[in-house]
């Protein structure tokens, strides 16, 4: 072996203040010659030593962020926000997944039995029940992780919701697409999906995470139900007075949300717990 690392860059390694590409180097020799080992045991402090192959042990054992974190890191999102929306179980690729293929279950049902009534009254529930599943301590892997974040609940709550609610209106949007022969009655879900993800997690603040959204969910099919026996036509919800009640459901919903945000600090079942540091 004819080149060794300098006493100088030996220092400056056990320090930590060697820089690449001469760091990269340094790494790769040491592990290789026993001579440059035994030079940079002589010429480094015994602390500084240790400090440094901890350090290097830290950074050999951190996690890897994965693709959507990475992403997310790139587009300036801070890293603990990063973590804990990487985190969150309807964000997950099985999640996306199961939806999209109800989805288009949902989408060659209604073109084999044409009529829209199906995906209409099933693509508002999507949005509710991942943004139901995405917090919480029953289904919440990372609960724990969750309470001790540097963030307010309702904040972390209202990053999470914007997250999944994007997921799932860009899986009903792409859904929608497939059903080009209704126009305009084809994007009627999008109202009512807002309000009862509005409305359900107004409730959530008081009742749970759980209890708020299905009780929502469970007027919504009662709702369906007795339009559907009333009506033979379009179904009250997607006609112009059912959007726009929805759109006002969503507004006071939104309001009486955001007037209940302390509730998701204070109480363990209404979402997230109060933890340190609040």
């Amino acid at each position: 072996m004819t080149w060794h690392v300098t006493e100088e860059d030996l220092r400056a390694y056990a320090r930590g203040e060697l820089t690449a590409p001469l760091l990269w180097s340094a790494d790769t020799h040491l592990m290789t010659c026993a001579d440059c080992r035994e030079a940079l045991t002589r010429t480094s402090d015994p602390q500084t030593l240790d400090a440094g192959w901890e350090r290097l042990d830290a950074e050999l054992d951190a996690p890897r962020p994965a693709l959507f974190e990475r992403l997310l890191l790139r587009l300036g999102v801070a890293d603990h926000t990063a973590r804990l929306l990487t985190a969150t179980p309807v964000l997950r690729r099985s999640w996306v997944s199961s939806v999209a293929l109800l989805l288009m279950m949902t989408v060659v049902m209604v073109r084999t039995a044409d009529s829209p009534v199906l995906f209409l009254g099933l693509a508002p529930l999507m949005p509710l029940a991942g943004v139901a599943l995405s917090y919480g301590p029953v289904l919440d892997p990372t609960y724990e992780m969750t309470v001790v974040a540097p963030l307010a609940g309702f904040r972390l709550l209202m990053i999470r919701t914007v997250a999944v609610l994007t997921a799932g209106l860009a899986l009903n949007g792409l859904a929608t697409l497939a059903l080009p022969g209704y126009g305009l009655l084809a994007l009627a879900w999008l109202l009512p999906a807002l309000a009862l993800t509005a409305v359900g997690l107004a409730l959530a603040a008081r009742l749970g995470p759980l209890a708020g959204p299905l009780l929502v969910g469970g007027a919504w099919i009662g709702t369906l139900l007795v339009a559907q026996a009333r009506e033979s036509g379009t179904l009250a919800p997607f006609t112009p007075a059912g959007q726009s009640a929805a759109a006002a459901v969503t507004v006071l919903a939104a309001f009486l949300l955001y007037r209940a945000r302390d509730r998701f600090d204070a109480r363990p079942a209404g979402g997230l717990a109060n933890g340190p540091g609040r």
